[in-house]
């Protein structure tokens, strides 16, 4: 609860990342049902190189997949933010909006809260003319959250990174354009 945070939702704080979340953050990327659309679950090796990866984004970006924590408790329940995204496709190189939550976070209404919050600081704050979000096409969570803060699906592709995991590699990618443009 001493993080100082960048930004806030009515419930939810945004924050860079530091050590003392590779614990927590471990645990939830070793989740099966959290890491159900994903290749494959993170060890904790992998989880310290996720978040040294957010920590260089943010130094030059000055926005990440932001470590999310409840303000009523300061507990990190995952994350909610932007990522640059560079891999080769018709849409990008192009800002993403993502999310990971814990199952104690999930059915709460945080994603949503979050992402919308995030979305009016790439508008207002970064000053982004648009912002994307891709899923698995099998992610029918994700793809509400995407369409409950505004986004316009504009349709399917197979993620260039998931070349090697069929299972994986059709996705869907949404969009939503600055209102001020």
């Amino acid at each position: 609860m001493n993080s100082k945070y960048i930004f806030r939702s009515e419930r939810l704080g945004f924050r860079d990342w530091n050590k003392r979340d590779i614990t927590a953050l471990a645990e939830l990327n070793a989740d099966k049902d959290v890491m159900e659309h994903f290749p494959k679950t993170l060890n904790k090796q992998e989880t310290i190189a996720l978040i040294e990866r957010q920590q260089e984004h943010f130094k030059k970006h000055g926005f990440n997949y932001f470590a999310t924590e409840l303000l009523e408790t300061g507990e990190l329940i995952g994350f909610i933010g932007l990522y640059y995204q560079e891999y080769k496709t018709d849409f990008t190189p192009a800002t993403d909006i993502g999310w990971r939550l814990k199952k104690t976070a999930w059915g709460k209404g945080y994603a949503t809260e979050g992402a919308k919050r995030c979305l009016d600081y790439a508008f207002n704050d970064l000053e982004l003319n648009k912002v994307i979000s891709v899923c698995t096409v099998d992610n029918l969570r994700s793809e509400s959250v995407m369409q409950k803060i505004g986004m316009i699906k504009k349709g399917e592709f197979k993620h260039p990174k998931l070349k090697e995991y069929p299972d994986y590699e059709r996705c869907v990618w949404y969009e939503i354009e600055s209102q001020t443009t």
